[in-house]
């Protein structure tokens, strides 16, 4: 049998940290780096005004779609053709069409599907679904 010197065992009981604190310096190195500094550059004496300019918002188009499947455009009713030559003709005058579709918590999902038809056959990009918030958790509220 071989006998092994103790210090011998002592040697493998030792962990080495070395690569670990470097790869430590390494990634706060690299995060000091990318981190942009919130300082701002120039002093700015901005001037005051009474009101604040705001950037016009984009005209929404609302489409509302009753229970019992009345549709409105913004407060015009309308059918399914009349909708859709309207969403063109409004569309031809702003490319950049913004249309909230409104549907009443009792409308059949038919008529919502009809019209999101409408809207995507008069090629409008930005749709977007209104909704009210919960009162409560809507899992077994029904």
């Amino acid at each position: 049998m071989k006998k092994c010197s103790h210090s011998h065992h002592h040697a493998l009981a030792e962990l080495n940290i070395t690569p670990l604190l470097d790869l430590a310096f390494v990634l706060l190195v690299i995060f000091i780096i990318t981190t942009t500094p919130i300082v701002n550059d120039l002093e700015v004496d901005l001037p005051s005004a009474v009101r604040r300019v705001k950037e016009p918002k984009p005209k929404e188009n609302f489409i509302t779609v009753e229970a019992d499947g009345k549709l409105y455009l913004n407060k015009d009713v309308v059918s399914l053709a009349q909708l859709q030559q309207k969403l063109v003709d409004l569309r031809l005058d702003d490319p950049d069409l913004n249309v909230v579709l409104r549907g009443s918590a009792k409308v059949k999902y038919r008529y919502i599907v009809g019209v999101m038809d409408i809207i995507q056959q008069a090629n409008v990009g930005k749709v977007n679904l209104a909704t009210e918030p919960f009162a409560s958790s809507p899992v077994g509220n029904e």
